[in-house]
């Protein structure tokens, strides 16, 4: 099922250039379909939006839009215990986000010179949540609460109709809960397609984000620059270190949690403790026959999971940012001893008693991370990206004549005289 490796620095680094093979390739047929499903979105608004409904999900709408009376009546077929839960993780979230707000500022100078930043909100944002069996109430939290928190003034859902027009109403209960401002039961890249360009009745966003399947993810790196989005989402991954303080049941459990999203998921364990290894393999074939996807995490283990025996804790560590993971657990006997050296994580569990589902659902950080090694260069969802600054400069004349000679200068080295002489005009006053 999931391969034991003794691994040297020349194998770890061979099975992380495996791993970076499953994800970016594109599908010619696919990039094709997509285009074709925007462009028809772009001329032709609701009806071609409504025309996708009725091929892709068996619905032909009158209206595209939920009402608020209807978005209710879904949240009321809810359990109390659920949407109590569901309260809780949305005021951790918004806790988590409301400190990562920035405030515009001025800079004024004894010489009369003001400088500054203004820092709002985008003014509409799109949030796709997918439906059916990848419906995650959860997602709508994390994708809605940082836009609320940055002050966006609309945000609108897009989430497919399934059958007959009837949405899942764990997904309704929880963009009630966000404060989602607008829903439009639609799905698929025609979603996407009418939240970035408008139709009659779904208004043009500046931004959307929010996960879904290979249409979906095709259509926002399509439309990327007709509209802001958040990232290509690639396979869920989770790395483990551990040394021999850990325990092998939560090791087993944790790899697991990963693996059962996607039969192309990642989770790897790396550890210096060779029993260590050996227990957590048995643990995996233990809890394996008691969980309901099955099927789905052996695939997703026999593919792209490992277990790692390294020669020490350095090396795991060395691995750990080569691979820049998604998810990045570290179950050792001092954990924060890590900390300072893990710099490519999307987000890191420290201990034991913080697995990975517990950043999925209620401890507050984001859970819309980087995938695909790209925790190098890219960062959580978070109030940043709902965001927009503008500086501003005002400088009196007698400043402005003080810099003359060095913009001018400046200016003209690099051959732009009509820049020049936009300061030289106001030297003769």
């Amino acid at each position: 099922m999931i391969k034991t490796v003794n691994a040297g620095e020349k194998e770890r680094r061979a099975f992380i250039e495996e791993l970076k093979l499953r994800v970016g390739r594109t599908d010619p047929e696919i990039e094709r379909k997509v285009a074709e499903i925007v462009e028809n979105v772009r001329t032709g608004g609701d009806e071609a939006v409504k025309s996708y409904s009725k091929k892709f999900d068996g619905w032909t709408p009158d209206v595209l839009e939920l009402s608020r009376e209807e978005m209710e009546r879904l949240s009321d077929r809810c359990s109390k215990e659920f949407l109590d839960s569901l309260r809780r993780a949305a005021d951790n979230i918004y806790d988590f986000h409301s400190r990562q707000k920035q405030q515009s500022r001025i800079d004024p100078q004894p010489n009369g010179i003001i400088m500054g930043q203004r820092v709002r909100g985008l003014h509409r944002a799109g949030v796709y949540v997918p439906g059916g069996t990848a419906g995650y109430p959860s997602s709508v939290l994390m994708n809605v609460i940082p836009a609320k928190v940055a002050g966006v003034k609309e945000i609108v859902m897009a989430t497919p109709p399934g059958r007959a027009g009837h949405p899942d109403p764990n997904i309704i209960a929880a963009a009630l809960v966000a404060g989602v401002d607008r829903v439009f039961l639609m799905g698929g890249a025609q979603a996407v397609a009418a939240l970035a360009y408008g139709t009659e009745s779904i208004p043009k966003v500046d931004k959307i984000v929010g996960p879904g399947n290979i249409f979906v993810a095709t259509a926002k790196k399509q439309l990327y620059g007709v509209v802001d989005i958040d990232m290509i989402a690639g396979p869920s991954e989770i790395l483990i270190i551990a040394d021999s303080s850990a325990d092998p049941e939560y090791l087993a459990a944790d790899l697991m949690s990963q693996a059962e999203h996607d039969p192309m998921a990642s989770a790897i364990l790396i550890t210096d403790d060779k029993k260590l290894a050996e227990n957590t393999v048995a643990a995996l074939y233990r809890q394996l026959e008691t969980l309901s996807r099955r099927d789905i995490i052996e695939k997703s283990l026999d593919g792209y999971g490992a277990v790692i025996v390294c020669g020490n804790m350095d090396e795991a560590v060395e691995f750990a940012n080569e691979l820049a993971p998604e998810h990045l657990e570290v179950c050792c006997n001092n954990p924060f001893e890590y900390l300072g050296k893990l710099d490519n994580a999307g987000s890191v569990f420290l201990g034991n008693y913080s697995p990975e589902p517990l950043g999925d659902y209620f401890a507050g950080a984001n859970h819309v991370l980087p995938t695909g090694g790209t925790a190098r260069f890219f960062s959580p969802l978070s109030v940043d990206d709902f965001i927009k600054k503008s500086s501003f400069i005002y400088y009196p004349r007698e400043e402005l004549l003080k810099a003359a000679d060095d913009i001018i200068l400046l200016a003209e080295t690099e051959e732009l005289t009509a820049h020049a002489n936009s300061i030289k005009v106001r030297l003769k006053d």
